[in-house]
């Protein structure tokens, strides 16, 4: 059976967390490995979302830091971190609903994070939205 799209991106936040992981230890790994040990089946979905996010690093990071009120996107947790990531790209870089992007890595974080987190993802990914819509 087919895997939702919620379930790929879940797969997506395990796959940039272990990605981070290994460059904080600097261990060598290659991104299509890492994406075939977590999801044996091809997916284009999850290979745009991992691939978009480690392009777009540097640039989702700078807003993100931009929203972080008091903090940087590298204090957060490995999980914390993938999953805002994960919002951000998919608020700027796809053709996923906005809402949808936001809600999405809302719930993830609901079963990742702890509240402050979750509430610290839900409001920068506000404000990105609110900022890419005026």
């Amino acid at each position: 059976m087919a895997e939702t799209r919620s379930e790929l991106r879940q797969k997506c936040m395990t796959i940039l967390y272990q990605i981070t992981i290994y460059k904080k230890n600097n261990m060598d790994y290659n991104v299509d490995d890492v994406i075939h040990e977590v999801c044996p089946i091809d997916n284009e979905y999850v290979k745009e979302i991992v691939y978009g996010v480690l392009t777009y690093k540097n640039e989702i990071d700078e807003l993100a830091n931009k929203y972080l009120d008091g903090w940087t996107i590298d204090r957060l947790g490995n999980t914390d971190m993938a999953i805002l990531r994960i919002g951000i790209f998919e608020l700027l870089y796809t053709d996923t609903p906005d809402v949808v992007a936001i809600n999405e890595a809302v719930e993830l974080a609901k079963s990742y994070s702890d509240d402050s987190v979750r509430k610290m993802i839900n409001g920068v990914l506000d404000k990105i939205y609110h900022e890419k819509v005026e």
